[in-house]
């Protein structure tokens, strides 16, 4: 690890980015202040990166907020529950429940549909190929989904209408589902741990449940957060960005140009005639640290980095795939009712699946299906997809015993190359609550070739020399839980202890040690 003291005094360490991985990495470095100073530098007005709150209209929906983004998780996100636990927030479990599709292609993992009917012999084809992918899954660990589906001769619409929803929805890989290593899908079918869709049904693909958590209130918890930090010493500055790196050197460590926006005081009359405030003034400062470390997107590293990135900086980092997709927070039933099945469908149900008699799962989902999460395929493009949240469903101070008309929905519309495969401008306007755009990692099995297995060399390689680790859910998979390990780990190879209470934790324990491993190349004794 490296030195814990700069000539007798804490060493001083930047942490780029507030979101989950930037405050998890403070978080762990301020268990020890006599060891480390701690600046953490975001340039929004909040902490949380992705995962935050917007206010909603408490008398229509019956809840003032709505979390934004980062929603909920797997039960395994251990490194997440601990900081839930320790600001005193509390996530709820759920049984999720899925609408994939609409009519003839519409299947759900509550009832068996017609559309499961027609594929039941390529879902028994695919339950014994899913075993083949895990005795050779060395082989198949960076062939393409897309690949080895069609290796095994599986059609179009089976691969579309089922393979591709069903995993887009866990993995929030979206439109680049196609392009994922097979290993990914593997995994999601046979392991017992990680696997949403474990075990596999070989008559209806996937008929469990998969206990899910709903998170709290993310911008509450984000806050807790910061002010649990700023008592613990450490400085975090917001609406203060990087400008970039001026300089990196192994005897006088990281000198950064920092732009900080000052807050007024004063305002300005606006054409209707309301004060408004002037735009926040800019500082520019120049500032030294012995350590940095980003928590930011692959792509703002490298350009935060300019001229003093390394040659394999510029190269794994600009390996990273991206796309800009936007999320519509609306109250349009119509829209829904169009793309999506979101109630109990009597004309595409079936009570037989090849023998097996079905019609007591059919008679329960008459009364309790309610599907949280909902993904369709663009007409233009089947291998295009939309997802959809019934938030009254899903978000727990939502009540849920009320009327379809006095739920809430996010549409997430992905990759903003594919705008024309959208049904965007199909939501009212006056029905939009609000938009959020998102600049998200397009998981590929290239990222998995060229990015994740040379981010040691980031991370590990000379990086006494450079001062510089990197954080975030990109380093492997877009996911908190990814993140808040990932801003850890940077800490710990920085000389911080993992913490004790998740030492007590022996899951969380072997997920920290093997992604410390994978993207450190270092080994965690603890």
């Amino acid at each position: 690890m490296s030195g814990d003291c700069e000539n007798g005094r804490p060493k001083r360490v930047l942490v780029v980015g507030a979101g989950a991985a930037g405050m998890a990495c403070a978080d762990t470095l301020a268990q020890h202040p006599d060891r480390f100073h701690v600046t953490v530098v975001e340039a929004q007005s909040n902490c949380g990166g992705q995962m935050f709150s917007i206010p909603i209209d408490q008398k229509e929906f019956g809840a003032s907020w709505l979390n934004q983004g980062v929603q909920g998780g797997s039960h395994i996100y251990h490194h997440t529950f601990y900081v839930f636990e320790k600001l005193n927030h509390h996530p709820r479990p759920v049984d999720l429940q899925v609408s994939f599709g609409k009519g003839n292609t519409f299947w759900t993992n509550v009832y068996p549909t017609q559309l499961v009917a027609r594929h039941s012999k390529e879902i028994e084809r695919f339950s014994w190929v899913i075993k083949v992918m895990r005795w050779l899954e060395l082989i198949f660990a960076m062939i393409p989904i897309k690949v080895s589906l069609k290796m095994f001769f599986f059609s179009d619409e089976f691969i579309n209408s089922m393979i591709y929803p069903s995993l887009a929805l866990f993995l929030g890989t979206g439109n680049a589902t196609p392009n994922l290593p097979t290993v990914m899908m593997e995994r999601l079918y046979t392991s017992p741990t990680y696997g949403m869709w474990y075990p596999i049904d070989r008559k209806m693909l996937t008929s469990n449940l998969p206990p899910m958590v709903v998170f709290p209130e993310a911008t509450a918890v984000y806050t807790d957060w910061q002010h649990s930090l700023e008592k613990k010493g450490v400085s975090i500055r917001l609406h203060t960005q990087v400008k970039e790196v001026i300089s990196r050197s192994k005897k006088d460590g990281v000198r950064v140009s920092i732009i900080r926006k000052l807050e007024s005081n004063s305002s300005f009359p606006s054409e209707e005639g309301a004060k408004q405030p002037y735009p926040l003034k800019e500082e520019l400062l120049e500032e030294t640290y012995d350590e940095i470390v980003f928590c930011v997107l692959a792509d703002t590293a490298k350009k935060l980095l300019g001229n003093q990135a390394r040659w394999i900086e510029k190269k794994v980092l600009g390996e990273t795939k991206w796309s800009d997709d936007v999320t519509v927070t609306h109250n349009d039933l119509d829209y829904m009712k169009r793309w999506y099945e979101l109630e109990y469908n009597k004309e595409v149900a079936v009570s037989d699946l090849g023998g097996r008699d079905e019609s007591g799962r059919v008679e329960k989902a008459k009364q309790l299906f309610q599907p949280m999460y909902l993904i369709k395929q663009t007409p233009a493009d089947q291998r295009k997809l939309e997802m959809s949240f019934d938030c009254s469903a899903f978000q727990y101070q939502l009540p849920k015993d009320v009327p379809l008309e006095k739920h809430i929905f996010q549409t997430i519309f992905l990759n903003k190359k594919h705008e024309e495969t959208w049904s965007k401008h199909e939501i009212q306007p006056d029905k939009i609550v609000a938009e959020s755009w998102w600049h998200q990692l397009c998981h590929s099995y290239t990222h998995y070739l060229f990015v994740v297995p040379f981010l040691f060399l980031l991370n590990r390689v000379r990086s006494h020399r450079y001062h510089t680790r990197f954080a975030g859910s990109w380093t492997l998979v877009n996911a908190h839980e990814v993140a808040v390990i990932s801003g850890i780990a940077a800490a710990y190879s920085l000389g911080a202890d993992y913490p004790k209470e998740l030492k007590e934790d022996q899951f969380a324990r072997l997920c920290f040690r093997l992604y410390l491993l994978l993207v450190h190349w270092r080994w965690f004794s603890g």
